[in-house]
């Protein structure tokens, strides 16, 4: 980015629930920002109301975050993240073994630790009083038990996971987020540090508040 781009534009919601707030995927998004000093602004669209034709242009599964700067518009927080990390290196390493660590881990958050983790969220917080709900999450428990593991054993000796913060410190930690009604993180005491890392970063601070003080306290 250069000083005389545009400001990106980032979407986001003006209300969630109070269970949801601090998880909305536009939170990696102004982290990642915040990190590069990089100012934004949101456009504020109702969890509840249909998008217009012209947001499902732009994102087409009717969700947030998308992003624009300028002419440029991209949906997936993976591929935004992966475009802030092109503009900077305090995001992403420009060459090399480091580079591509750091991107094969953003991916592996949102394909190899995402999937195994949202179904626990969504069990707990809206299907708690389903019959069938408690042997569907004992068998999604031991999937994503498995899936914790193996990245406390990836991060052995390592405050991150491609060496030095990136993008993909932002994804996965952001992932791992989802998990923050339940004790599931504090079973693996290297992944709770490297989590607890993430948060106390002030970008991440500094987003999260940016994140809650866009929404209103009712729904629209």
């Amino acid at each position: 980015m250069t000083p005389s781009a545009p400001r990106p534009l980032v979407t986001a919601f003006e209300w969630v629930p109070p269970f949801a707030r601090g998880l909305v995927r536009d939170l990696r998004v102004r982290w990642a920002l915040e990190e590069i000093g990089e100012p934004y602004d949101t456009e504020l669209l109702n969890a509840g109301s249909p998008r217009p034709e012209a947001y499902l242009s732009r994102q087409p599964f009717d969700q947030v975050p998308a992003f624009r700067e300028g002419d440029l518009d991209i949906f997936e927080t993976g591929a935004i993240l992966l475009y802030l990390g092109e503009q900077d290196e305090r995001l992403l390493p420009k060459d090399g073994q480091p580079r591509w660590t750091a991107i094969s881990w953003l991916f592996s958050a949102l394909n190899s630790v995402e999937p195994f983790i949202v179904p626990i969220t969504i069990y707990d917080l809206l299907h708690q009083d389903k019959a069938w709900m408690p042997e569907a999450r004992e068998a999604a428990l031991a999937i994503c038990r498995k899936r914790l593991s193996r990245l406390t054993d990836a991060l052995a000796g390592k405050d991150w996971l491609a060496g030095r913060f990136s993008i993909a410190d932002i994804a996965m930690i952001t992932v791992l987020n989802n998990l923050r009604h339940t004790d599931l993180i504090a079973e693996y005491p290297a992944l709770a540090a490297y989590k607890a890392r993430g948060e106390e970063r002030p970008a991440y601070k500094r987003a999260l508040a940016a994140q809650m003080a866009d929404f209103t306290e009712e729904a629209a």
